[in-house]
C-alpha cells in the first residue's frame, strides 16, 4: 500500500487555515482519497496543557511552551492510536493545521531559532511534510479577522506579537527553504481562490 501524503498549513492567526482545511478534506473525499485532518496543539493530554497555558488557565513561560509543543508534536506523530504516522503508513492522506514551522515562528526570540530547528529535527527525521503551505496575510487583516470572530483573544493574539510571528515565519522559511518544500500562498484573496491555489499543488501528489 502506498503511503499517504502529508500536508501542513501554516500562517499567522486569522489566515483562514481551518476553513481551508475543511474545503480540502471535502475535496479529497469527493475525489475518493482518504484524508485525516488534525491540528497542533492537539486535543490530547499534552496539547490540552498547552491550550490551558495559552488561554491563561495555567501558568507557563515561553520556554516551557516551546518544550511542550515539541513533546506534543512527537506524540502527535508516533502515538499508536492517533499518531499521524499510523495514518500515513496506512495510505491515508494527512492535513495538519500547523506543524514544526509554527514553532520556528512562535517560539523565537524566547528561544533561538537554531535551537528550535535542532530540537524539532527529530520530528523532521520522522516525517517532513510533502508540502508546507504558508498562507500569508497582513497583520492588519489578521487582527480584523480575529476581532470579528473571537470573544477573547489568547496571549499570542496582539499586534506586536502577530507582527513578530509573521516576520519570524518569513525568516525561518528563508533559512530552511533548501530542506523543506514550502509554498507561499497569498491569503488575502478570496477563500475560493485560495482553496483552488492550494488544491492545484496537492493534486499531483495525491494522484500519484
Amino acid at each position: 500500500m502506498a503511503s499517504g501524503k502529508f500536508f501542513a498549513l501554516e500562517g499567522i492567526d486569522g489566515a483562514g487555515k481551518s476553513t481551508l482545511i475543511k474545503k480540502k478534506k471535502k475535496k479529497m473525499n469527493d475525489a475518493g482519497k482518504p484524508c485525516h485532518v488534525t491540528a497542533e496543539p492537539t486535543k490530547n493530554h499534552i496539547g490540552k496543557t498547552i491550550r490551558a497555558i495559552l488561554s491563561g488557565e495555567m501558568e507557563g513561560d515561553e520556554k516551557t511552551i516551546a518544550a511542550l509543543f515539541l513533546a506534543d508534536r512527537i506524540d502527535h506523530l508516533t502515538h499508536k492510536e492517533y499518531g499521524m504516522l499510523q495514518y500515513l503508513n496506512n495510505g491515508v492522506n494527512v492535513i495538519s493545521d500547523r506543524y514544526y514551522l509554527s514553532s520556528y515562528a512562535y517560539h523565537v526570540p524566547h528561544v533561538s531559532l537554531d535551537w528550535v530547528i535542532e530540537a524539532n529535527s527529530i520530528c523532521a527525521a520522522l516525517k517532513r511534510p510533502d508540502i508546507t503551505f504558508f498562507i500569508d496575510i497582513t497583520v492588519e487583516e489578521s487582527l480584523r479577522r480575529l476581532s470579528s470572530g473571537r470573544q477573547q483573544l489568547d496571549r499570542f493574539e496582539n499586534e506586536s506579537r502577530i507582527s513578530t510571528v509573521r516576520k519570524n515565519y518569513l525568516l525561518a522559511i528563508d533559512k530552511v527553504k533548501d530542506q523543506e518544500n514550502i509554498v507561499i500562498i497569498d491569503g488575502n484573496q478570496s477563500i475560493e481562490q485560495l482553496a483552488e491555489a492550494v488544491w492545484q499543488h496537492m493534486l499531483p501528489l495525491i494522484n500519484c
